[in-house]
């Protein structure tokens, strides 16, 4: 697999970006982050938790699905 997308969308009730991806073959990853910095490097370490070593896909890819509003600081 060299590629793998995670849907991205913001959670209503805590303001937070969902991001998840849903294995082939069952299963899959879902993780979360307060900013986009957050939340890339969220997606980074559970891809690299859910893969044996030199598994993992060489791309991965955020499609964010509707509006994403990110509160300023």
């Amino acid at each position: 697999m060299s590629e793998i997308t995670f849907n991205v969308s913001p959670c209503e009730d805590s303001g937070v970006l969902v991001a998840s991806w849903d294995a082939p073959e069952g299963g899959g990853i879902t993780t979360q982050g307060g900013s986009m910095d957050e939340l890339r490097a969220n997606v980074r370490e559970a891809v690299a938790c859910h893969f044996e070593e030199g598994e993992a896909p060489a791309r991965i890819r955020l499609h964010f699905a509707g509006e994403v509003l990110l509160r300023s600081a």
